[in-house]
């Protein structure tokens, strides 16, 4: 394990105690620097790659793949690994994070958006979408996933991972049925994932649920 894992979970829960867009653009400003250091590597954050797994095994229409709440591109890097062939978008609330993202020439193109707000400036032709840890506690809850299925195209696949504890509290159950009962998405498909491995802390054994399910 690299660094202290004690400043990784002081990271972690400060992300985890956000309220409002606001604050995460507070926090981020300053945590962007250290966040694949003092977090991802400290605490052994597998999350990205999971979400990698189960999207690179899919047959996708032809078009590009929009990473939601991209970060720094830790799911990109994995996602260019296993399919050096797909062009990626990204998009994240914090300027920050997308300046350490576009460092690393992952990226087809990035944008900076609230994912709670108007998501006029996104493309509307994805062929998949894909996230890993922003639909979480002081996060996303499940509203924003309408609008984004809107920006995909007929046969799109989406990937989106959900802490587990934070899929029950808001409602993403009723939430994913409403999209299947009006025809927008096929019922999901779910699989649990641990977030980290290698690391002794509280948080060891953190879950996420795997959504992952086509636009109709």
């Amino acid at each position: 394990m690299i660094g202290d894992d004690k400043e990784g979970i002081r990271l972690l829960e400060g992300a985890y105690a956000l309220e409002t867009p606001d604050d995460n653009l507070a926090y981020y400003r300053d945590f962007a620097r250290h966040y694949d250091q003092s977090f991802a590597a400290t605490l052994g954050y597998i999350y990205p790659s999971a979400i990698v797994r189960c999207l690179a095994g899919l047959d996708l229409p032809k078009g590009r793949v929009l990473d939601i709440g991209c970060g720094t591109g830790l799911v990109a890097a994995h996602l260019k690994e296993a399919r050096a062939d797909l062009v990626i978008d990204g998009v994240d609330i914090s300027p920050e994070m997308l300046s350490m993202a576009r460092d690393k020439n992952l990226y087809n193109a990035l944008y900076e958006a609230d994912l709670t707000a108007d998501l006029s400036g996104l493309p509307d032709d994805y062929a998949a979408i894909i996230s890993a840890g922003t639909f979480t506690h002081g996060h996303l809850g499940p509203e924003p996933i309408a609008a984004l299925v809107g920006h995909c195209c007929y046969g799109a696949r989406a990937v989106i991972g959900v802490n587990a504890q934070h899929h029950a509290q808001r409602g993403f159950d009723p939430f994913m049925e409403g999209l299947v009962d009006t025809g927008v998405i096929t019922p999901p498909a779910y699989e649990e994932v641990l977030i980290y491995q290698g690391t002794d802390t509280e948080h060891a054994n953190d879950k996420a649920l795997i959504m992952g399910f086509t636009v109709i």
